[in-house]
Order: structure tokens, then C-alpha cells, then sequence
């Protein structure tokens, strides 16, 4: 296995190097990577601009004014870089929003002192382009045969999923709203309705292999999804339980039927469908547990997932 040097500026990056075996090779990391936990080892080379600790409609407000200026949400360490010296540096420039994007790496190696490293600019907006990342980075590194082993394990998963909820007769697919902001409002896109559809259930306002879009309130109502799954980008169990203020403080959302039947749930997006890498078939698992609870349990509950507690609903 020939040696590289490899920074990586997105967890979901992060999470593919080591899947492919060469968590040992990484010398830097993005602020946000965080597993496998032997990551927390590295220098991290990015920093954000957000207060990653205020409410979601103050980051809201905060990434909406950067933008305005002209100013990139995060901050590359140039000075660092150039000392780590990479010889791989893996990006994005799917959402300059979401992550360290093509530019912000650009402007960072303006002024290296070293041999050039080699760029590699991942941009799922599909699961099939989520695979296709895993592909692009073992191509990187040398190991194509891996990459599409792991590849092939993945979609075998997913497969074995969506076969199981048709012999078993799953044929009705339960109504999903999969909620990647609170406030304001956003629908989960890009690869979520798909892990939904894999689920075996429908997703009603996530567009496949499209950005995650804003939705009103009136549209949620007019919908009645039958499950709510809460999933804000970047937010963990804990740090999503402690937002939903703008959700229960409104008349309507005790109406949904969602509500009234204990069918809303908590995940971890932050660790799962926020991330587009190795564990998107987690994430499927998750939802597969939500959606048909009478087919699936893979252990997921309480660290990937809870119910929101029953004193938070009316009964029905």
C-alpha cells in the first residue's frame, strides 16, 4: 500500500478514507469529523464562522448574512496546510453551506510552499453519486478493487431492506416528512427520500437527488405525514431535542396526526443523514425501524434514534 499524506475537509470524507483503510494515513481533518473515533486525533484544518451552538434560526440568520457579504461559512488553516504538507486533500462543492467547498481549499493553497496536492472534489447529490464518491476516492488512493467491494456491501444491504419489505407484504408505504431545519422549516432532499423509499415508505416533500428544500407550515398540515422523523443538519439527538420549542409551541403541529399517535421521532443527522459516506445504510436501517417496526430492529434505538416522549403529544 503505497503512503499518502491525506487531509480531509468533511466528515463523510473522513468516514470513506477509513472504510477504505487508510484512517492512519489522514494527518489533518475538518472541524465537524468525528469518527471513527480515532480521528479526534488530527489537527483540524477548518474552522466555522457560526456559532455552531445558537438556535437554527440565529444560524440561519448568521450563514444567510455571510452569504450576503460575499464570505465563505468557514475558514481554511492555510498556515496549517502547509505544514502538514498533504499529498491528498479530499473537499466538496455539493453545498458551500454544509461544508469546506473547492474555493475555500483553493484560496487555502494559494500560497503553499510544497508539491501540489492532488484535489479530489466530491459532490454527492444522489446515493448512487454517494457510491460513485466511494469509487472516486479508492481511485485516489490506488485500491478501485476495494472501493467497489465496499460499494457492493452497501448496496447489498440496502437491497436486502427494500427485498424484505416486499415478501413481507409491506405493500403500504406509511407517508414520512423527514425534517433537516426547524426553524425555518426544511425537507430532507438529495439522498433521504431515496434511503426513505429503501424503507419502504414515502417520503412527501424530499425531492430525489435534489437540494433539501424550505416548506411552510401550511404545506406540512395540508400533508398529515403519518411519521415525522426530525433530523436537523449537524445536530445530534440531544442538540435537535433542545429546538423543538418552535415545533410543539404551535397550535397545528398537536393536530398532526404524526403527533397525536406518538409517531414522531428524533434522529441523529449529525452522525447519519447529514453524512454522505459509508453510513447512509445505517441510516436506512433507521428508518426502516421507524417506518415498519413489525419487520426491522437493528439496535438503533437510543443512539440513533428516539421516540419523542409521550408527554409531548396529545393523545389520540
Amino acid at each position: 500500500m503505497s503512503e499518502h499524506r491525506i487531509v480531509s475537509l468533511i466528515p463523510s470524507a473522513t468516514e470513506i478514507v477509513a472504510a477504505l483503510g487508510f484512517e492512519q494515513q489522514l494527518v489533518g481533518r475538518s472541524h465537524e469529523c468525528d469518527y471513527p473515533a480515532g480521528v479526534s486525533r488530527l489537527p483540524a484544518c477548518s474552522a466555522s464562522r457560526v456559532d455552531a451552538a445558537a438556535f437554527s434560526s440565529e444560524i440561519d440568520s448568521s450563514v444567510k448574512s455571510l452569504v450576503a457579504e460575499g464570505r465563505s461559512v468557514y475558514r481554511v488553516d492555510a498556515d496549517l496546510l502547509d505544514r502538514l504538507q498533504p499529498t491528498l486533500i479530499i473537499t466538496q462543492s455539493q453545498c458551500d453551506l454544509c461544508a469546506v467547498s473547492l474555493d475555500d481549499v483553493r484560496e487555502a493553497l494559494s500560497t503553499f510552499s510544497g508539491a501540489m496536492p492532488e484535489i479530489v472534489t466530491l459532490e454527492p447529490m444522489s446515493l448512487a453519486d454517494v457510491w460513485d464518491d466511494v469509487r472516486r476516492v479508492g481511485a485516489a488512493l490506488n485500491v478501485s478493487d476495494r472501493a467497489e467491494r465496499l460499494v457492493q456491501s452497501y448496496t447489498g444491504r440496502l437491497d436486502r431492506i427494500s427485498e424484505r419489505c416486499a415478501t413481507a407484504g409491506a405493500a403500504r408505504r406509511p407517508t414520512v416528512a423527514t425534517i433537516e431545519w426547524i426553524e425555518p422549516l426544511m425537507a430532507a432532499g438529495n439522498w433521504v427520500p431515496s434511503l426513505v423509499r429503501t424503507a419502504g415508505g414515502r417520503d412527501l416533500f424530499g425531492a430525489t437527488d435534489e437540494h433539501s428544500a424550505w416548506i411552510d407550515w401550511e404545506s406540512l398540515v395540508v400533508a398529515d405525514p403519518e411519521i415525522i422523523v426530525i433530523m436537523p443538519c449537524g445536530f445530534d439527538i440531544p442538540r435537535s431535542q433542545l429546538e423543538l420549542a418552535p415545533l410543539e409551541n404551535r397550535p397545528e403541529w398537536q393536530e398532526l396526526q404524526a403527533v397525536r399517535s406518538n409517531s414522531v421521532y428524533v434522529a441523529d443527522g449529525s452522525q447519519y443523514f447529514n453524512r454522505p459516506g459509508p453510513r447512509l445504510v445505517e441510516s436506512a436501517e433507521i428508518l426502516a425501524e421507524l417506518i415498519h417496526p413489525e419487520l426491522f430492529s437493528f439496535g438503533h434505538e437510543g443512539a440513533g434514534w428516539k421516540r419523542l416522549p409521550k408527554s409531548n403529544v396529545l393523545p389520540v
